[in-house]
């Protein structure tokens, strides 16, 4: 399959290896000049800024619901570019409903993913977290699921290379500012969650039940790591390297990190220790609270 080139804006940033950005030149020109490609983004590490050597060079390919691009088409540009024989090319959500789809592909230049984007999932995901609405699908992905708001982390921290319709331009203007209503209502619905699994894990521990009070432990850990983020208006992107990111927040408890670190590494067997490991994560979670101020009050009356 042959593709005749055009000359749209392409954005490469120079703290991308010279290597790579040759190659993430060609190839944007090359998906923008493909239909149903309405723009093209960089994310992953390299957009965060949080990059290492040999880190993979993560591509947005962004669509609008009624005239998508053709799988077809890319999947021969991956072929195209991919040293194996058979990259893995994904239909449309054929990752799930959130993570949507895309390829892994083993290029000259190391490994290079596409994730698709919806347009019009993104658009209406922002506009109801703008109004405090909020989805957490726990299936879509290891390894507590994947929450709404990172669509607009996404969108925040993503550098647009190939957007000649300002799709992506005018998605960034609208997640500018993190929503009060949003902030609101992750604190709250994420607090509770904790509180309520609270109540639940002293059953578990004191029963000496390890892998209910496993689960209830790691589950009210990632629930406190989304209040943090919303107490520190920061959009949620993901659960790879949270603790440093929590450890970078000006709002958080004392030694947070640590504790939360030290409880999940060493939880215990029998009731005696289970139990403990229980009273330190209620006091992280009451130390949280705290922070949250007026905005959550419990609801039971924990002990």
């Amino acid at each position: 399959m042959s593709f005749q080139l055009e000359k749209p804006t392409i954005n490469i940033p120079g703290s991308i290896p010279k290597s790579k950005r040759d190659f993430l030149s060609h190839l944007v020109k090359t998906l923008g000049q493909t239909p149903g490609v309405a723009a093209v983004v960089l994310g992953g590490s390299y957009a965060r800024g949080t990059q290492r050597e040999g880190s993979d060079l993560d591509l947005g390919l962004y669509y609008v619901e009624d005239a998508p691009f053709a799988i077809a088409d890319i999947k021969a540009i991956a072929n195209n570019i991919s040293t194996q024989k058979a990259p893995v090319v994904t239909g449309f959500y054929g990752w799930g409903a959130w993570v949507n789809g895309g390829a892994w592909i083993q290029t000259e230049v190391g490994k290079v993913d596409f994730v698709y984007r919806n347009l019009d999932q993104v658009q209406q995901t922002i506009a109801e977290a703008q109004q405090g609405i909020i989805q957490h699908d726990y299936n879509q992905q290891p390894a507590y699921g994947f929450y709404s708001v990172i669509y607009l982390a996404e969108t925040e921290v993503c550098i647009p290379l190939y957007d000649p319709h300002a799709h992506i331009t005018r998605l960034k203007r609208q997640v500018a500012i993190y929503p009060p209503e949003l902030k609101k209502r992750v604190i709250v619905d994420w607090l509770w969650s904790a509180e309520f699994t609270l109540v639940q894990v002293q059953y578990f521990a004191a029963a000496a039940d390890v892998y209910n009070t496993v689960g209830c432990l790691t589950r009210i850990a990632a629930s406190l790591t989304q209040a943090l983020f919303a107490l520190n208006e920061t959009y949620f992107i993901s659960d790879k390297q949270v603790m440093e990111a929590i450890a970078r927040f000006s709002i958080r408890p004392p030694e947070y990190v640590e504790q939360i670190s030290a409880i999940l590494a060493q939880p215990g067997q029998t009731a005696e220790e289970l139990s403990r490991t229980v009273a330190h994560l209620k006091a992280v979670w009451q130390s949280v609270v705290v922070l949250a101020e007026d905005i959550y009050r419990p609801k039971f009356n924990l002990r």
